[in-house]
């Protein structure tokens, strides 16, 4: 039953098409910017950090937050004003209306997407930014709009077009051409804007979303600023992580090392219980004064595995909980094949490469931009006794640290947790709204 409801939902949607090219009769405001994430479903990612920093930046901004941003300063932490951002109205548009209820509570002007105000918002605004497609916001309201791709990930990973195993925009006949077309309808399109992090990752991502080169803005990752002490974007911590937060500097007084383990799905991550005790691997923690905290990707197939976990020394991460927000924590990363390395690059701090499973993953899933070799040049580690040894090592000298600036060098112009500023000096011009001296183009 639940697959033939899921199966009309799916269908059903090309009933908005109306909507849709209805939408491009609106005038937009090209002051109001919208937000969202991860389908409507999170406050997560690139949108939201540059959501907090619009909106800590601008003149309209509500005095809860000038309240909070004046302390912030007040404490010894960088806060620049931005120009650029103080005529901008910043909203963000969620499908879940706890986030929007948050967000309110806390002074930030947030909308339910189908409410009467979201909806008008989002026939409005002129603005879209995202980390996945604009269906992030509303994309049956997005006609006529100027769109922009933050994206989630500077990986290893081959993405979209690039990936020749994504039936959506690789159909191998006329079934799943016609099966796919709902997706491809409301996916990214060569009008759209994507962000990249450096001229070599502008390239791949060029070709990846299929853009003109003119189109991709390189200034960096909006949620890699919060990994900077005097960064000029103050976080705003959903309950949740606000108690992870707690945990952390709790683990910290007592003298424990953070140890952060965030694997990226795929099919052999089941492999994982066959390498790993997590008994034995939690007494091996309490040995050597150390905390795990695990967050697994919402597609993990071991996601009902860990979170009925209950070890004293591994703390299992709700899913709802944004990376960003504590990866400046951690002290070593134990990494697998997920793009959090890149991010966690930026912190120069010791990794352990976690590979149990690299025939199965390098065989049976996506073909990879660069050698592994290049890419992580950390200690690897293929089973517990391994990975034990290898974070004993790396905590007393890390060796990786030399090649992996040099390639950090590669997927990052800038490391100095600015991104957000350059990337509206880049987008944004308040007289006629250009983006590189280009006229924004909308669709």
């Amino acid at each position: 039953m639940k697959q033939i409801i899921n199966g009309i939902k799916y269908w059903g949607q090309l009933l908005f098409l109306p909507i849709y090219w209805l939408s491009f009769l609106f005038p937009r405001d090209k002051r109001i910017w919208l937000f969202g994430s991860t389908f409507g479903r999170r406050f997560a990612d690139n949108p939201r950090y540059l959501y907090l920093y619009v909106s800590q930046h601008s003149d309209r901004s509500s005095k809860q937050i000038r309240n909070s941003v004046s302390e912030w300063g007040a404490v010894g932490h960088a806060y620049v004003e931005d120009e650029g951002c103080k005529d901008i109205r910043p909203i963000w548009i969620s499908h879940d209306k706890g986030i929007v209820e948050f967000l309110n509570q806390n002074g930030y002007e947030a909308y339910y997407y189908h409410s009467l105000k979201g909806i008008w918002y989002c026939l409005r605004g002129k603005m879209y930014f995202f980390d996945n497609y604009s269906k992030d916001i509303s994309f049956w309201l997005s006609g006529g709009a100027v769109k922009m791709n933050l994206w989630h990930g500077v990986g290893n990973k081959c993405i979209n077009y690039d990936n020749k195993h994504d039936k959506v925009r690789h159909p191998k006949n006329t079934w799943e051409k016609f099966k796919y077309f709902p997706r491809r309808l409301s996916d990214e399109k060569p009008s759209h804007y994507i962000l990249a992090t450096s001229p070599m990752m502008g390239e791949i991502f060029a070709r990846a979303f299929q853009v003109p080169k003119e189109h991709v803005i390189e200034a960096g990752y909006p949620r890699n600023d919060i990994l900077f002490e005097d960064a000029g974007v103050k976080n705003l911590y959903l309950p949740t992580e606000q108690k992870l937060m707690d945990y952390m500097e709790q683990w910290k007084s007592e003298g424990r090392i953070i140890l952060g383990y965030l694997p990226t799905f795929r099919s052999s991550e089941r492999k994982f219980f066959e390498v790993c005790d997590l008994e034995v691997f939690n007494r091996y923690l309490q040995e050597n004064q150390m905390q795990l905290v695990c967050k697994l990707h919402p597609k993990s197939a071991c996601k009902e595995e860990f979170e009925k976990m209950n070890y004293s020394n591994i703390y299992i991460v709700p899913s709802e909980v944004d990376v960003n927000a504590f990866l400046g924590k951690i002290d070593l990363l134990i990494a697998d094949y997920s793009s959090v390395y890149s991010d966690y690059m930026l912190l120069d701090r010791p990794v352990v490469a976690f590979h149990y499973d690299y025939k199965e993953y390098a065989s049976d899933t996506r073909d990879a931009y660069f050698d592994w070799d290049e890419y992580m040049p950390e200690l690897r580690a293929y089973s517990q006794r391994e990975l034990e040894d290898a974070i004993l090592t790396v905590l007393q000298r890390d060796e990786a640290l030399e090649d992996r600036q040099k390639f950090r060098s590669k997927i990052y112009k800038d490391v100095d947790g600015r991104a957000c500023g350059r990337l509206v000096k880049n987008w944004w011009d308040e007289r006629n709204g250009i983006t590189k001296d280009r006229e924004l183009q909308v669709n």
